[in-house]
């Protein structure tokens, strides 16, 4: 998986940045398919007077709009209708799963070559079964049984397995699926992000290498490799860079012909739900109808939207929300929870190896990523953790040595640099199962050790990197509704959003989908099975919808 961090704002006086409250104000917007289709960003521009496609004009702010129809979660409320028709499917999220869903609901089809052998025996009867028939419109179930891998997820198995036939045994054998466009399958659909297309990997540091091979961070259809080749770029060990990869997602959308699907800068503020009046235009059944309200951020300010659908993707991701210690001092100015604000601090000369110890906390890759580029500038650094260097359960204890030998080395100075022994390097000392009970304002760092000594430290930034948790804030309860749990906080790791594993569709809300980390696919070679099926899902749906 690659890994990414969101990248922050700096201050030169090291004030954390503070980021401004979403502010929900809709209009109502709606395009009517028997009309010619107006692009997203104009539909995102319309007034509830202007729902049959005509953009508003630039001139000037838009007129107020009017209140939007009562909404509930409880799916049960009636929601007043217009004349046209909502659109079919928004995609909440543009990363590598967004990306990916829109290139199969825009049209590509895919279908087994004919002369293709898989070497799964099992799968490849079942793949001669069905001659000329998109994977699309097989049994996903049927094809995907007796899969096995490294995921947990059926659709994941699968489609990994059609794209990538033998690549866990080491092999790279070519996919056995051929790719063809038939605009007759096309979903009508937007694709709302923060970002370029590519999410939040524009926001990672270019030269970060990603954690999965290069070769696994590819979408369907144009392999990385061949991407690098024509620009004249190379692997690091099989590894790609984060600055590639964020090329190559954007690339591929503007390849693939999907740009007129996304539109950059929307934040979206609020997902509600209800089902539609049986006796108002376009209420064709009595599944649900969403609204999906937020603004777009433009030079000139916000712009807000409001837009219908029939369908809504969740798409977002899982790094929005740092997670925090929740201890006292931990919003002094000088404690930071990405890894940007090193970044920035040093950019500006506020860290030199003469400062104070930057404070890092945390046992995983981001703590690891901050560590080898505090360490590239030669910055002091105190890396505490809560966990013993040798437990299993570390990241480092799972990563191949050969693979990753960057992290097989600071997993080292943790084992051998620890504050309570000689260091064979300097500048850096580690602070195993220490537990950090609060800062001060004097940047002062308060721990206590596994025999409940305090230990105080002067540092001069601090970095919290223990994770982070996806932002539904967006939705009701925050999505703690639809997790698998929900009694439980909502954890891509422990806790997802609880779908059914063969259309990923929401098990509490139907029209609702989850893809990706939010559904328990942490990788990008495996969100692309998600895709798969619920591009799969809404056909069917389209197929059945009355004329």
């Amino acid at each position: 998986m690659g890994k990414w961090r969101p990248r922050g704002s700096y201050r030169g006086n090291m004030q954390c940045r503070q980021e401004v409250p979403a502010t929900l104000t809709s209009s109502e917007v709606f395009f009517t398919r028997t009309q010619p289709q107006p692009s997203v960003v104009s539909r995102l521009y319309m007034t509830p007077g202007q729902g049959c496609g005509h953009p508003v004009q630039d001139e000037g702010p838009p007129p107020a709009p009017s209140p939007p129809p009562a909404m509930s979660s409880s799916g049960k409320d009636h929601l007043g209708a217009s004349s046209s028709e909502p659109l079919p499917v928004i995609i909440v999220g543009n990363g590598p799963s967004g990306i990916c869903l829109s290139y199969l609901l825009s049209g590509y089809t895919p279908y087994v070559k004919p002369d293709a052998v898989h070497p799964h025996p099992l799968l490849q009867r079942k793949l001669t079964e069905a001659p000329g028939v998109s994977i699309l419109d097989q049994d996903l179930d049927y094809l995907s049984e007796g899969l096995e891998g490294r995921s947990q997820s059926p659709m994941a198995l699968l489609f990994d397995a059609l794209l990538r036939p033998d690549t866990d045994f080491g092999g790279n054998m070519k996919s056995v699926l051929t790719w063809k466009h038939q605009e007759e399958h096309a979903i009508p659909h937007v694709v709302l992000g923060r970002n370029l297309p590519g999410g939040a990997w524009h926001s990672i540091e270019g030269s970060m290498v990603t954690l999965s091979q290069g070769q696994w961070m590819g979408l369907p259809d144009l392999e990385v490799k061949d991407w690098m080749q024509k620009k004249r770029r190379g692997l690091r060990n099989s590894r790609a860079t984060a600055g590639d990869i964020a090329h190559y997602y954007r690339d591929y959308v503007v390849k693939k012909g999907l740009g007129h699907n996304f539109v950059s800068g929307a934040v979206v503020t609020a997902v509600e739900w209800g089902t539609p009046n049986p006796n108002s235009c376009g209420a064709q059944d009595s599944s649900p109808l969403f609204q999906v309200s937020g603004f777009l951020s433009r030079d000139q300010g916000r712009q807000p939207f409001s837009l219908w659908a029939r369908n809504v993707v969740l798409a977002t991701g899982t790094f929005d929300s740092p997670a925090r210690l929740g201890i006292p001092g931990e919003a002094l100015p000088f404690i930071h929870h990405e890894l940007s604000a090193l970044e920035a601090a040093t950019r500006v000369g506020a860290l030199t190896p003469a400062s104070d110890p930057v404070l890092i906390i945390g046992a995983g890759l981001s703590a690891a990523d901050a560590v080898l580029y505090a360490r590239h500038y030669n910055i002091p650094v105190i890396h505490a953790f809560r966990r013993a260097v040798d437990d299993p359960g570390l990241v480092f204890n799972q990563l191949p040595k050969m693979l990753y030998p960057e992290y097989h080395k600071v997993h080292q100075m943790m084992r051998e640099q620890s504050i309570l022994s000689p260091s064979p390097y300097e500048g850096y000392r580690s602070l195993p199962g220490h537990r950090l009970l609060c800062f001060k304002e004097d940047c002062q760092a308060v721990f206590q050790d596994l025999k409940g000594v305090e230990k105080v430290f002067e540092v001069s930034l601090v970095l919290v990197l223990i994770g982070s948790h996806p932002d539904l804030s967006f939705l009701p309860g925050a999505g703690a509704d639809f997790a698998v749990d929900p009694d439980q906080p909502l954890s891509t790791k422990r806790n997802p959003i609880d779908v059914d594993p063969f259309t990923y569709q929401s098990t509490r809300q139907e029209g609702l989908y989850a893809m990706g980390p939010l559904a328990g696919d942490n990788f990008v070679r495996f969100v692309q099975g998600g895709a798969l099926a619920v591009a799969s899902s809404l056909l069917r749906k389209e197929t059945r919808k009355p004329p």
